[in-house]
């Protein structure tokens, strides 16, 4: 198999790349290197750089690679951005995938893998997310995923693609320093962001109905995401056709004062964080059931959350030489 990796010189897409190569399949990567980093793509590992916006590029690429099935990571993720910029986040992420699926069935490529998101459920009041769990996204990026979804699932029934569309919880962690994600987007780096300038991790919120009153969440390590990815290649491979909906997480829930304890103790920092405001739309608890993906794949999630923390402050480190142990 040779699978293209959209989105493939980014953090989770590097991972990607690296566990398709670990499995034996031949990997390549379309990236428009907005966000990522061409350094994250192995020697030996064609890189096309191009947006999914072009389709006689895609369309070139699929045929001069003789691919033979697409993982699709390539999109735009910030939450709040999407706010204010929503035209622009369902042109790249719903406009983008249309023209890939066109140049994909075009081409017969038979397999095709979307990165989804938790983001699609909005603010669950469930214990577990399910994946027939109601979804009603609180943002465009959320819409778009959903939307994206519903392209590929229909796609799919339309031309007998076969179809997975993974469901990501919240995502941290590295396989390797040289992987760590860069950007301080999610909970980990910007508690250490925080911890290294010397000021206090914030917490938005602590008065929402959990055990400490702060947001508990579900952390996936970013190599079992990339492992989730092989496993249900394998299971397209496998089953022509097959149209699945499944959710990436480990089913434990975390609160963000939990993380934040856990990462000043692995630190070695003492910052006590700083409780403000909370931020609109955040959801008290969103943790997944991961059942299906077990039954269906026979996936299950390997790392905890001290492996997440530890390999990511490697990662952190190593992209800011000045960062100390507390």
């Amino acid at each position: 198999m040779t699978w293209l990796i959209t989105g493939g010189a980014g953090y989770i897409g590097a991972h990607v790349v690296r566990a398709m190569r670990e499995a034996g399949d031949r990997a390549m990567v379309y990236d428009d290197l907005s966000t990522g980093i061409a350094e994250r793509v192995p020697d030996g590992v064609p890189l096309v750089v191009g947006s999914t916006l072009d389709g006689g590029l895609l369309r070139r690429t699929l045929a001069e690679h003789a691919v033979t099935g697409v993982v699709h990571l390539a999109a735009k993720k910030q939450v709040g951005e999407s706010v204010e910029l929503p035209l622009h986040y369902y042109r790249e992420n719903v406009e983008g995938l249309r023209v890939l699926l066109e140049a994909v069935t075009d081409a017969s490529v038979p397999s095709f893998v979307f990165s989804s998101s938790a983001a699609v459920y909005g603010m669950p009041d469930v214990d577990l997310v399910r994946e027939e769990t109601p979804c009603v996204p609180m943002s465009p990026y959320g819409e778009t995923k959903l939307a994206g979804e519903w392209l590929v699932r229909a796609t799919g029934r339309a031309t007998g693609l076969s179809t997975a569309s993974l469901r990501y919880f919240n995502v941290a962690g590295a396989a390797t320093p040289e992987l760590a994600d860069a950007g301080v987007f999610n909970l980990v780096p910007m508690v250490f962001e925080k911890l290294t300038e010397g000021a206090a991790p914030r917490i938005f919120g602590d008065d929402y109905p959990t055990p400490d009153g702060t947001c508990v969440r579900d952390y996936i390590h970013v190599v079992d995401l990339a492992e989730a990815h092989v496993a249900a290649a394998r299971a397209l491979e496998a089953s022509p056709g097959a149209g699945l909906t499944l959710n990436i997480g480990r089913g434990e829930g975390v609160s963000v004062r939990e993380m934040v304890d856990r990462i000043n103790a692995l630190t070695g920092y003492d910052t006590p964080p700083t409780v403000v405001a909370r931020r609109p739309g955040d959801p008290a608890r969103v943790v997944a059931s991961a059942d299906r993906i077990a039954v269906e794949l026979g996936w299950k999630a390997k790392y905890d959350v001290q492996d997440m923390i530890t390999s990511a402050w490697e990662g952190w480190v190593r992209l800011h030489p000045g960062a100390t142990r507390g």
